[in-house]
């Protein structure tokens, strides 16, 4: 007799033998390395792209590294999947995004990512959210992606909403940060309502 708890599927794990690279139109999606330190330090330390996101200013290049390694690690142990999102005839990233972890039980994931200001207002995090979606949910199989955000933010809500998220919980004053609480969404896409740009 089948297990009643057994999921009807599994989590393909393929794409942690070989690091998935995605392409859209205006961009190419890699893995993050060291070589990034540099811009990924300048984004997480400006105060445009930490705004609401609960996290210090990163204060030097060390702690950049750190997250790098720490990225890398993950996909290592095949606990999430960090992407470095470059324009394609450019060899700059302007983001980073990705599964920050994943739920293979549930078939679910939690999306992440930040891009720096100059290239905001141009539907590039959309098109790489896009992407990672549907490699999400056509590649590995995944049932579910949600994506917690301060509501505040009205610009990931939008470009979240396009892509067919539906907001299923708000947290009011649930994260202590830098002397307040602040409330948190949570935002779910399953795989029958993902939207592509």
């Amino acid at each position: 007799m089948p297990d009643q708890d057994a999921p009807l599927r599994s989590l393909n794990l393929a794409g942690f033998d070989e690091f998935p690279i995605l392409r859209t139109p205006r961009i190419t999606l890699r893995e993050i390395t060291a070589e990034n330190a540099d811009a990924i330090f300048a984004m997480r330390a400006n105060h445009r792209v930490n705004q609401f996101i609960a996290r210090p200013e990163m204060i030097d290049l060390a702690g950049a590294r750190d997250l790098v390694e720490r990225t890398r690690k993950a996909y290592r142990d095949r606990q999430g999947i960090g992407w470095a999102g470059y324009l394609r005839d450019e060899n700059i990233i302007m983001g980073t995004c990705g599964f920050n972890r994943f739920e293979p039980a549930n078939l679910r994931a939690e999306l992440g990512g930040e891009m720096a200001p100059a290239y905001w207002g141009k539907g590039l995090a959309l098109e790489a959210v896009c992407a990672i979606l549907r490699y999400g949910f056509e590649t590995m199989g995944l049932h579910a992606v949600e994506a917690r955000i301060d509501p505040r933010n009205r610009g990931a809500k939008a470009a979240l909403a396009y892509c067919g998220f539906v907001k299923e919980a708000h947290f009011q004053r649930m994260v202590y940060f830098q002397g307040e609480f602040r409330d948190l969404a949570v935002y779910t896409v399953f795989e029958d309502t993902f939207r592509e740009n």
